[in-house]
């Protein structure tokens, strides 16, 4: 039986709101955004179903959980920022307690540029925020300084879908949400094929992304459709074969733990299409 229209009103503007700490309904997402290519989602879609909520089996600790393997490239062993700049000049956020953390300084990349990799990072939302949504330990972790996977305090304040912990931010949600309660650690492990472009800049072949949040797949080598992008559809542009790892700050006192990046060879689905 079709619901009358005012139900199905009544059903979209339902699953566009979340409630507030007071109780009262407030709004998530866009619903004057462009349709992501293929899709009947529109970026940051309000009425995207939500990822269904589990609880990751790897235990939350405060020690560290990835050693960094004997060919990994350290980015961040909790002592210093000197693998870290912001722009031009040296990084300059706080660290302590074998954490750096996020303190309106700007965004850091890494000195280092990287290719296709293997990215392992810890972070942490900060406790007792009183926003909600995009507001809440908000950061990201871009590769390229353009391709983000969310960092976000998705716990239990909600938000637009594409835009939670563990999203390719504005273009897919994660598969299921594993984050922790905030002021514990979670764990990223991304892997990431970088796009290629041919000589006149059209993409080859697109960037793809694997996230396991805190042990749990949620991306399995998804691909990208172009630069991470806000209110806006991702779009590529021509770049070089390397780029830094960028953390954001958003504002929100993020704090980070144990950065380590393995080069990867080109996946061979990659080598063939050469």
């Amino acid at each position: 039986m079709k619901p009358p229209a005012l139900l199905i009103v009544s059903l979209l503007l339902v699953g566009s709101l979340a409630a507030q700490g007071d109780g009262k309904p407030r709004k998530i997402g866009y619903d004057n955004t462009p349709m992501l290519p293929g899709q009947k989602w529109r970026v940051h879609d309000g009425t995207r179903p939500q990822p269904k909520k589990i609880e990751p089996a790897t235990p939350s600790t405060d020690e560290k959980v990835g050693k960094a393997p004997s060919d990994a490239v350290v980015l961040f062993d909790g002592k210093d920022l000197s693998k870290w700049r912001s722009g031009k000049k040296e990084a300059k956020w706080k660290v302590e307690g074998g954490a750096m953390t996020v303190n309106r300084t700007g965004s850091i990349q890494s000195k280092e540029e990287f290719g296709d990799c293997q990215l392992h990072i810890e972070w942490r939302a900060p406790v007792g925020e009183k926003a909600e949504g995009q507001g809440k330990g908000n950061s990201g972790v871009f590769f390229f300084g353009r391709y983000e996977v969310q960092v976000l305090n998705s716990h239990s304040s909600q938000t637009y879908p594409d835009g939670q912990a563990a999203a390719l931010y504005g273009q897919k949600p994660p598969d299921v949400n594993a984050c922790r309660k905030e002021g514990e650690w979670q764990v990223y492990d991304i892997i990431f094929t970088r796009p290629r472009f041919a000589a006149d800049g059209k993409v080859k072949s697109p960037a793809y992304v694997t996230v396991m949040h805190n042990g749990v797949v949620v991306q399995n080598h998804h691909p990208l459709i172009g630069a991470t992008a806000h209110r806006k559809v991702a779009k590529y542009s021509k770049h070089g074969d390397k780029g830094p790892i960028q953390l954001q700050d958003h504002g929100n006192p993020v704090s980070y733990r144990n950065i380590w990046v393995r080069p990867l060879p080109a996946p061979q689905s990659v080598e063939a299409s050469k």
